[in-house]
């Protein structure tokens, strides 16, 4: 994996959490906007907006470097959009760099060995 690819996840992945803590922010300040006179859904609504466009656009980053399947970023797409997915797609993005650093690792190791 080269680094441009790398990078691209690793955005993805550090704003894939707060994006899913906005979100779920934004889902009680909802409720109590409707429940109390407290409003903080403007401010939410703004801070989660700016956050899940920048997962979208990390997203597209990340889908055109890697080149992944229809079905992989459709997956981390959808994942965006639940309240809590974008937990669920930082843990699996860091899999993900987890495991290439290893495949990296023993590209290397192969390669030194063999010459």
């Amino acid at each position: 994996m080269d680094l441009k690819t790398a990078s691209a996840l690793r955005r993805l992945r550090l704003v894939s959490a707060p994006e899913a803590v906005s979100f779920l922010l934004l889902l009680v300040c909802s409720v109590l906007k409707r429940t109390t006179d407290f409003n903080a859904v403007p401010v939410m609504g703004m801070v989660h907006g700016v956050l899940f466009i920048l997962y979208v656009i990390f997203w597209a980053d990340a889908w055109n470097r890697t080149k992944w399947s229809v079905k992989t970023a459709a997956l981390y797409f959808v994942l965006s959009v639940l309240p809590t997915g974008g937990f669920f797609a930082e843990r699996k993005l860091k899999r993900e760099a987890e495991d290439a650093v290893i495949a990296s690792r023993a590209r290397q190791e192969s390669a030194v060995k063999t010459s």
